[in-house]
């Protein structure tokens, strides 16, 4: 199996591919690499897309590198390649970013990416640490993986969706948070799940054997 991590110059890749290589050597014949190569993405097994920063700069990154985002297209809408999206990663499955300015997103969850509002207004913006997650809905790659477990976060915006049941699991933090959204084989994290410990690696196994 080949896993493919998309480095379109928008994060720091190393704790990722840390992660992800750690839990590959548990699964056994996996090779995870880093890569910005079409050619590489079009043949993966999985396809994983990190993202650090604003969306608007996330997404003109990613349309920056020639024939990327369409063999990440092809793989997943067409393919059905099992795909998760880590923080801005997550946030471009949306219909469009509002960070900024109005920003058009993947569209493979249907929703708008929102600044972060809480009803407290002693808590901060960016949301950032450790926070719990409230599952919402069952799902293959949360197997093991229960309502209050703590995951790491750092945003300032969220993903509202459309359809609540593309919500999987959400945060408290002066009210609900998105913190994974799934559809068919396309799955995102607003945590990063390879700073999350256990948790988190617990995830990024069951993505290594998810079989949608």
């Amino acid at each position: 199996m080949l896993v493919a991590l998309v480095d379109y110059d928008s994060g720091n890749l190393h704790s990722a591919e840390k992660a992800f290589q750690r839990m590959a050597a548990e699964v056994g014949r996996i090779t995870v690499t880093v890569t910005s190569d079409p050619d590489v993405v079009a043949r993966a097994d999985r396809i994983v897309l990190p993202g650090d920063g604003a969306f608007p700069a996330c997404r003109e990154a990613l349309e920056s590198h020639d024939g990327l985002f369409d063999a990440i297209s092809e793989a997943v809408r067409d393919g059905g390649r099992p795909f998760l999206g880590i923080c801005v990663g997550m946030q471009m499955l949306a219909t469009r970013g509002l960070e900024y300015e109005p920003t058009p997103g993947f569209d493979w969850i249907s929703g708008e990416v929102r600044k972060i509002a809480p009803a407290d207004p002693a808590l901060k913006v960016p949301h950032m640490g450790w926070n719990e997650l409230r599952l919402e809905q069952s799902h293959p790659v949360l197997d093991g993986i229960g309502s209050g477990e703590h995951v790491y976060f750092v945003h300032s915006y969220q993903l509202h969706v459309t359809d609540p049941a593309d919500r999987l699991a959400s945060a408290d933090y002066g009210g609900p948070v998105t913190a994974i959204v799934g559809r068919d084989n396309v799955i995102g994290t607003q945590f990063h799940p390879e700073k999350s410990q256990e948790t988190g690696l617990r995830l990024i196994q069951n993505f290594l054997d998810w079989r949608p």
